[in-house]
C-alpha cells in the first residue's frame, strides 16, 4: 500500500516561509559573491591578455586563458542560481534545483577545455619554439601578476567569507555555486603565483623552460579542478542519496514513531540545494484499518517535514495489511481446503 506525498497545504506555511526567505538571503549572497568573481575576472583577463602579448610570455597568456574560462564560468553560475529556484511546474513536478548541478558541470568543462587545454598547449609551445621577452615585458609582466594576484586574492576572501558566515565546513559548500567560485579563486591565486615563479626564473636564468613549465603546471592544476567539480556535479545529477548523518536522522525519527513496527528500507536523493525526496518502506503495528493507516501516514509525513526541514517529496510504503484485510485472509484461510480436509479439484 503506497501513499502521495503530503499535503503541501498541511505543512506549516509559516516554517516553510521562512526557510524560503533564508534560502533567498543565502542566494543573494552568493550572486554578490558571483559578481565579485566576474567583475575580477573580467579585468584581469583583459590585462592579462595585453600583457601577455606584450610581454610575449606563455605562462601570461595561459593565465588569460584561466581568467576567461573563469568569466565564462561565472555567467553560467549566475545562470544556475536563476534558474534553480524556478518553482514547480506539470513537466517538472519535482522543480528545478538541480540545474544548479547542471550549469556547475559546464563550468567543469569550461575550466578543462578553454582554461587547462591552453595552458598545456602555451607551455608545449615555449617548450618547442622558445620565447624571447625583454626586459620590459619582464616588468609589465611582472606588474600584471601582482595587480591580478590582489584582486583574485580579494575576491577569494569575499568567498571564504560567505562560507564562514554559512557556518564553514562542508555544509557550507554544498552549494555548487560557491563551492565552485572558492575553488576558482583558490586556483587562480595558486595560478599566478605559479606564473609570477616561472617568469621570475626566467627572467633570471635565462631559460624559458621555467616559464613554460609554470604554464604546464597551471593546466594540470586546472584540470585536476575541473575533474573534481565536474565530479561532484556528476554525482549530484545522477542521483545522490543525502549525508549518512542525515539518513539516519530521518530513519530514527521514523522508528521514533509509535505506529511504526520497523523501517524495512529508506531511500533519499538530493532534488536541489535545499531539497530531499524522502522514500521509506515501513511496516506499521498490527490491528489498524485502512483509515487509520492514511491517518497515521499523513501524520508521520508532516511531522518528518517539520523535524527536517530540508525534505521536500515525502513518500511513505506501507508493508504492513489492515486489520480487516488480515482477517479476511484469516477467514479464507480457515475455509480452504487445507484447513478443512476437503480434497479440492475441478
Amino acid at each position: 500500500m503506497s501513499d502521495k506525498a503530503a499535503d503541501p497545504e498541511k505543512d506549516h506555511p509559516s516554517d516553510r516561509t521562512t526557510d524560503q526567505e533564508s534560502d533567498g538571503a543565502t542566494d543573494r549572497k552568493t550572486r554578490v559573491t558571483v559578481f565579485v568573481a566576474l567583475a575580477a575576472n573580467l579585468v584581469i583577463a583583459a590585462a592579462k591578455a595585453v600583457g601577455g602579448l606584450v610581454a610575449g610570455s606563455p605562462a601570461l597568456l595561459s593565465e588569460a586563458a584561466h581568467s576567461v574560462a573563469d568569466s565564462l564560468n561565472e555567467v553560467f553560475l549566475l545562470a544556475a542560481l536563476r534558474r534553480s529556484r524556478r518553482p514547480a511546474d506539470r513537466r517538472h513536478p519535482f522543480g528545478y534545483g538541480k540545474e544548479r548541478f547542471f550549469w556547475s558541470l559546464l563550468a567543469a568543462v569550461g575550466i578543462f577545455v578553454m582554461g587547462a587545454c591552453f595552458s598545456v598547449f602555451q607551455g608545449i609551445e615555449a617548450l618547442r619554439n622558445g620565447a624571447e621577452e625583454t626586459s620590459t615585458g619582464y616588468v609589465v609582466g611582472l606588474i600584471v601578476l601582482a595587480v591580478a594576484l590582489v584582486a583574485e586574492g580579494t575576491s577569494l576572501l569575499r568567498a571564504l567569507h560567505q562560507v564562514r558566515a554559512q557556518g564553514g565546513g562542508t555544509d557550507a559548500l554544498r552549494d555548487p555555486a560557491l563551492r565552485t567560485v572558492v575553488a576558482e579563486d583558490g586556483t587562480a591565486v595558486l595560478g599566478v603565483t605559479l606564473a609570477i615563479i616561472g617568469m621570475a626564473l626566467h627572467m633570471i636564468t635565462g631559460q624559458v623552460v621555467w616559464e613554460a613549465c609554470a604554464s604546464i603546471a597551471i593546466g594540470v592544476l586546472l584540470g585536476y579542478v575541473a575533474y573534481r567539480l565536474g565530479r561532484d556535479a556528476r554525482d549530484q545529477l545522477i542521483g545522490e542519496a543525502v549525508d549518512p548523518e542525515l539518513a539516519d536522522r530521518i530513519r530514527s525519527l521514523l522508528a521514533a514513531e509509535p505506529e511504526i513496527d520497523s523501517v524495512e528500507a529508506l531511500f533519499t536523493m538530493r532534488m536541489g540545494l535545499d531539497s530531499t525526496m524522502v522514500a521509506a518502506r515501513i511496516d506499521l503495528v498490527p490491528g489498524m484499518d485502512s483509515e487509520r493507516v492514511e491517518e497515521v501516514s499523513m501524520r508521520i509525513k508532516e511531522s518528518l517535514g517539520r523535524a527536517v526541514s530540508e525534505t521536500g517529496e515525502i513518500f511513505l510504503d506501507i508493508t504492513d495489511r489492515p486489520a480487516q484485510e488480515e482477517d479476511l485472509v484469516a477467514e479464507e484461510a480457515a475455509e480452504s481446503p487445507a484447513a478443512t480436509g476437503e480434497r479440492g479439484g475441478a
